[in-house]
């Protein structure tokens, strides 16, 4: 589907469906933002990634490698993306 075809379709929808795409639309942004290693983190963010490392430095078992993330975010991106019943969600 064309942008044009996109925008055309978006007055088609209700309040519910604008909302999932707005939604979905922020979190491609994070996403890449995230990937990319452009996103701007807070201080509180920081001290809790901060936080979270030196815990995953104590023991492996406590989370996940970046490399684990980045793969399971890129299948997560994937299934969002995927198809949904047109009917579902209708107001």
């Amino acid at each position: 589907m064309s942008k044009a075809e996109i925008l055309e379709q978006l007055p088609k929808l209700n309040s519910v469906e604008l909302r999932e795409i707005c939604d979905r639309m922020w979190q491609l942004e994070e996403e890449e933002q995230l990937l990319s290693g452009r996103a701007n983190p807070s201080d509180e963010e920081k001290a809790l990634l901060d936080r979270e490392l030196e815990e995953y430095s104590r023991d492996r078992e406590a989370g996940s490698s970046w490399e684990d993330v980045k793969s399971r975010l890129k299948q997560w991106s994937k299934c969002e993306m995927a198809p949904r019943d047109s009917a579902a969600g209708r107001d």
